[in-house]
């Protein structure tokens, strides 16, 4: 009978002891080493014990490389969607880049009061920027806006009612839904109205001894058209008011400025939003806003306390590393034209047509051959501005296997693919990238 030719694969540690392999010990810990030799002995194993062509030193030395590439690697974004989810959302400014490397390399006075020697508290960083740029009483930043959420419902309707129409009940990404947050605040949610229509009177009608909050959502990343009714922020803080109860406004995208001038509209601002009245205003910090990932409160001063005391707070707190780059992003607000020229998500949202052209162009030139420069729509994505279309310029090719090239790349590229063409949009290219791009498309 023929021996099983798996019964003849070298041991690990005769793998481990080969020349080609002991060296790499020098770069790499043995640990790395000892689980690249596994790998290229189990996929010989699942190939029946056949000996890997390259040799055993080559293909521990190629798993080797494969287990040291980090698992989250940056990757150049030519899909002509600028928060996109899948890819970080908002790349950060020079800024707070720099303001994370700051308290990234040794400690920082995150809960520290330096005049008085004394504990200080986390919260009181980035308070004072958000309270001058939205005019809010207070302020508060946790980890992401679904915590900001979840916190405000906890602090203010936890064992009552909070009323929220039915038509805003939406699923907010990762198949994740508002009122599955709501319920796990401890607040019991009554929906009024029909999906499409919600009339003051249906709030009214649902008021009872338990309400606690009148919740309203922004509908960001969604369009409901044809025969629609809402009820204001303004109109729904004034009515929890009158029985003495909080009006939260969960806003979603963060969008500090207005952007009609580019032909984005629809989306309020931050501003707008505490000028209802509403109690508290929650959003997101990584999406129009252009910073990190984070979940940001505004509101009265009542109403941040009683989310300051929650115990919710500290299992969503913000780390040292998000509120020194949220604070360099807001400090670039004071000034609008700095805002738009330095944080990266505003400057490709109002970029002109003919600067993302120029990009487009430049990459089919730097390959010379077999590509078409195409004008087309991108997206503000994440959720943000939802129908509106960015105007822009494609560079095309015609070769679908490419997208999976492009991907393969150090640093991936990750374009799109229509049909039978692969298409690169130069609006979420940076400029200091496209020779990157051009060769990795003659690569």
């Amino acid at each position: 009978m023929t021996a099983d030719p798996r019964r003849q694969l070298p041991s690990i540690d005769a793998l481990l002891a080969a020349p080609g392999v002991n060296s790499l010990l020098a770069t790499h810990p043995r640990a790395l080493l000892l689980k690249a030799a596994r790998a290229a002995v189990d996929e010989a194993r699942v190939n029946g014990g056949t000996a890997p062509a390259e040799g055993w030193d080559a293909a521990v030395r190629a798993a080797v490389r494969r287990l040291a590439v980090p698992s989250l690697a940056p990757v150049i974004n030519a899909t002509g969607i600028v928060l996109h989810t899948n890819l970080g959302r908002a790349p950060l400014a020079p800024a707070a880049v720099a303001a994370i490397t700051r308290v990234a390399q040794g400690y920082a006075a995150i809960e520290y009061d330096l005049g008085r020697g004394t504990r200080g508290s986390r919260h009181a960083i980035c308070r004072d920027l958000l309270v001058e740029l939205t005019g809010a009483a207070d302020a508060l930043v946790v980890n992401n806006a679904a915590g900001a959420l979840l916190l405000a419902l906890s602090s203010l309707a936890r064992g009552g009612d909070a009323i929220v129409s039915r038509g805003e009940l939406v699923e907010i990404g990762g198949s994740f839904r508002i009122p599955d947050i709501m319920a796990r605040s401890g607040a019991k949610v009554v929906e009024v109205g029909t999906t499409n229509r919600t009339h003051p009177k249906d709030y009214e009608r649902a008021l009872t001894a338990d309400s606690r909050v009148l919740l309203k959502v922004h509908r960001s990343n969604f369009q409901v058209t044809g025969c629609t009714a809402d009820v204001a922020v303004v109109e729904l803080a004034e009515l929890a008011h009158a029985r003495g109860i909080a009006c939260v406004y969960d806003l979603g995208s963060g969008l500090m400025m207005n952007l009609s001038t580019w032909g984005l509209v629809g989306e309020p601002t931050v501003p707008e939003a505490v000028a209802t009245g509403a109690d508290l205003i929650a959003f997101s910090g990584d999406k129009l806003l252009g910073g990190p990932q984070a979940g940001i409160l505004v509101g009265s001063e009542a109403a941040i306390a009683a989310c300051r005391a929650d115990p919710i707070a500290r299992t969503v707190r913000a780390d040292k590393l998000t509120l020194a780059a949220l604070e360099a992003t807001l400090a670039l607000y004071r000034d609008p034209a700095v805002a738009i020229r330095e944080i990266p998500v505003l400057r490709m949202l109002t970029e002109d047509l003919e600067g993302v052209k120029r990009r487009a162009t430049a990459l089919l030139q730097g390959v010379g051959h077999n590509g078409e420069l195409i004008e087309g729509d991108g997206e503000v994505g994440g959720g943000s501005f939802p129908g509106a279309k960015l105007r822009t310029w494609l560079a095309g090719f015609p070769d679908e296997s490419l997208a999976e090239r492009l991907r393969a790349n150090d640093p991936p590229v990750i374009a799109r693919v229509a049909g039978s063409r692969v298409l690169l949009d130069a609006r979420t290219i940076f400029p200091e990238q496209i020779e990157t791009v051009v060769a990795a498309l003659r690569g």
